[in-house]
């Protein structure tokens, strides 16, 4: 499988973006060119140099130091909001797909009121009451994206249930739980990944967002969002100096979406038998069975 995903090229792009941040993110736990929350007021707006490779801003704070330190920051977020959003996803799954129908009828209309609610304004929501923290960012939108999976998720596991091998295993003796958990939630795992995948990049993006309109990090967190906030007042001066945090979150955001796809496509045993007889494999498997049904006929 890991083969299959980095022989494609949104895959290997997204392994090797993703793989970079969590390095970076490993290495600013130890080690930074400066302090990142350290301000110069006889350094504004210095030029990229040695000393500050993408140069400073407005207080004199070095733009790279602050960049490497807020990748902590979006590991942790969408590291946190994927864990929230696959345990909350599987739990209404399980419901909806292993109580009784009055149940599973109440969890669809359930889901059906949640995924209405736009995940960013239900972060402002809890922000508003609980204050602006990541734990709440991580929180907000891990239920939010755990709703659209569950949902989503729900007709493929109608599907699934209805298979032949599923019906064999119920009629085998095998109980609701390893049901849900041999045959239901393996054989979605595809659609799982790729919801999964973009519940992260929602919570990258919902993280800056919320960072920047002043309910997500604090001052004192180090944040791309914080960061856009504090340079856009000068965006129209120095627009180069907000260029570096739009574009790591561009990057992050995009290497995890493409990420998801890649591993669905890696792991799907419908497109990887595509693959194989795109190869020629399954050419040379119907030769070699041609070959023997014939032969026993020749030597007669």
């Amino acid at each position: 499988m890991i083969r299959r995903l980095l022989a494609r090229p949104t895959g290997g792009f997204a392994v090797v973006v993703l793989a970079l941040l969590v390095v970076l993110a490993a290495v600013s736990l130890v080690w930074t060119p400066q302090d990142p929350f350290r301000t110069d007021p006889f350094r504004q707006w210095a030029a990229p140099s040695p000393a500050h490779w993408f140069g400073t801003d407005a207080s004199g704070r070095d733009i790279a130091s602050y960049l490497l330190a807020g990748t902590r920051t979006t590991v942790l977020v969408a590291v946190g909001s994927g864990v929230v959003a696959s345990v909350v996803g599987i739990a209404l799954t399980a419901i909806g797909s292993l109580t009784a129908r009055w149940v599973r009828e109440g969890t669809a209309v359930l889901l059906d009121i949640l995924v209405a609610f736009p995940t960013l304004l239900t972060a402002m929501l809890l922000t508003a009451v609980f204050g602006g923290s990541l734990g709440i960012v991580v929180v907000s939108v891990g239920l939010s994206f755990g709703v659209t999976i569950a949902r989503v998720a729900r007709g493929e596991i109608r599907r699934i249930a209805r298979s032949d091998y599923v019906v064999a295993a119920r009629a085998s003796g095998v109980g609701p739980v390893g049901v849900l958990t041999r045959h239901l939630v393996p054989n979605a795992a595809p659609l799982f990944t790729v919801q999964l995948s973009l519940a992260m990049a929602t919570a990258v993006l919902a993280e800056a967002g919320l960072s920047y309109l002043g309910y997500g990090a604090g001052s004192d967190t180090a944040s791309w969002g914080n960061m856009l906030a504090d340079l856009q007042t000068y965006i129209g001066v120095h627009p180069w100096s907000a260029t570096w945090p739009g574009a790591a979150i561009a990057l992050v955001v995009a290497a995890l979406s493409l990420l998801g796809d890649a591993v669905r496509d890696a792991t799907d045993p419908r497109l990887t038998t595509g693959d194989r007889a795109a190869t020629g494999t399954g050419d040379r498997d119907a030769d070699d069975a041609a070959t023997t049904t014939t032969t026993p006929g020749v030597t007669a």
